[in-house]
């Protein structure tokens, strides 16, 4: 998120406070198999640590700092903080089981939307939380990303706005499928959005909700 940490309490706090229709975030199973929040494979990035996060227990990763002293929040806790409606992304299929795990212990079916670059992980997901909203997440593509998704049993696509054409928007409204844009920053990507008729964007900048309908 542009204006806090990304990826923590404070982040999804500031989201919430603007108002945005879904607040998303990134999953990872720490080496213990705690569902943490972050969005890349290590932590080097957005923490005053190093290495994956595949490698480090759930206590070595809160005793990081993610920015501005905020720890790195695990899943569970931003249930609690947030009262939003979450889009959860998911990085394989080890993470669709266990965050499957805590979906069914809440019944989370309604609050959470799971998304992925991962064709298996989205359809692992759908077949172990029957009735969940999943999408698809695509960066490079062409119009069979639509294909792959049906395929997977996703509802919606999440696609690059830098990539998105009117034929791949015509390909998935055909196939009864929702669309969001991603990352829309810009008033240029913002206009894109709104000429292509798309269900709405992913935003770094909570305060563009004033001018659309966008998640965080």
């Amino acid at each position: 998120m542009g204006v806090e940490p990304e990826n923590t309490l404070r982040s999804f706090a500031a989201a919430q406070r603007a108002g945005l229709d879904l607040i998303e975030l990134d999953l990872h199973l720490s080496k213990d198999g705690a569902l943490v929040v972050m969005h890349d494979a290590d932590v080097d990035r957005t923490t005053d640590g190093s290495g994956p996060i595949a490698e480090k227990t759930l206590a070595e990763l809160r005793a990081l700092d993610a920015g501005r002293g905020e720890r790195v929040p695990v899943f569970e806790e931003v249930l609690e903080a947030v009262r939003a409606p979450l889009q959860a992304e998911i990085k394989d299929v080890a993470a669709a089981r266990a965050l499957a795990e805590v979906m069914r212990a809440r019944d989370l079916t309604t609050r959470v939307e799971v998304s992925s670059f991962h064709d298996d992980a989205v359809a692992e997901i759908a077949r172990l939380v029957p009735g969940v909203r999943t999408a698809l997440v695509a960066s490079r593509y062409g119009t069979d990303v639509v294909d792959r998704a049906v395929a997977a049993g996703a509802s919606t696509v999440c696609l690059n706005i830098r990539r998105l054409t009117l034929e791949v928007v015509e390909h998935a409204r055909a196939s009864g499928l929702r669309i969001i844009g991603w990352v829309v920053n810009t008033q240029d990507h913002l206009r894109l959005v709104r000429a292509l008729g798309l269900d709405g964007a992913t935003t770094d900048y909570p305060e563009i909700k004033r001018t659309g309908r966008f998640t965080a």
